[in-house]
């Protein structure tokens, strides 16, 4: 069963969550760009909170039956990258969220709120 990308979403979001991720946000890029319908962008205050985000959202990804695409960064947990086809996501250590802060890059498109 694969989910939709809302659903989707929304998964993701409460995983990070769940792991204490901070600073969570959902961009909507449909119209924006045709990468994905949505970016998730946290961070962690250290490697190992890093990759507990990232192995929680790869853990329900499974359990949901839908698919990861790639994951890229796991092992230097300084960003880790999942492709989740519909939806992207970006776990952060604190000092390269601030240092690439990719929402400026993508400041055209709008937060979700309320995920």
């Amino acid at each position: 069963m694969t989910l939709q990308a809302e659903e989707l979403l929304t998964m993701v979001v409460e995983a990070a969550e769940d792991k204490k991720a901070m600073n969570v946000v959902a961009l909507d890029l449909k119209g924006v760009s045709m990468i994905a319908d949505y970016f998730v962008i946290c961070h962690g205050n250290s490697d190992i909170q890093v990759q507990a985000i990232a192995t929680e959202v790869r853990k329900r990804v499974h359990e949901s039956g839908s698919i990861i695409r790639g994951i890229e960064g796991m092992n230097s947990a300084r960003w880790v990258l999942m492709d989740l086809g519909d939806v992207v996501v970006h776990i952060f250590h604190r000092d390269e969220r601030d240092f690439y802060n990719i929402e400026r890059l993508w400041s055209d498109a709008k937060v979700v709120e309320n995920v």
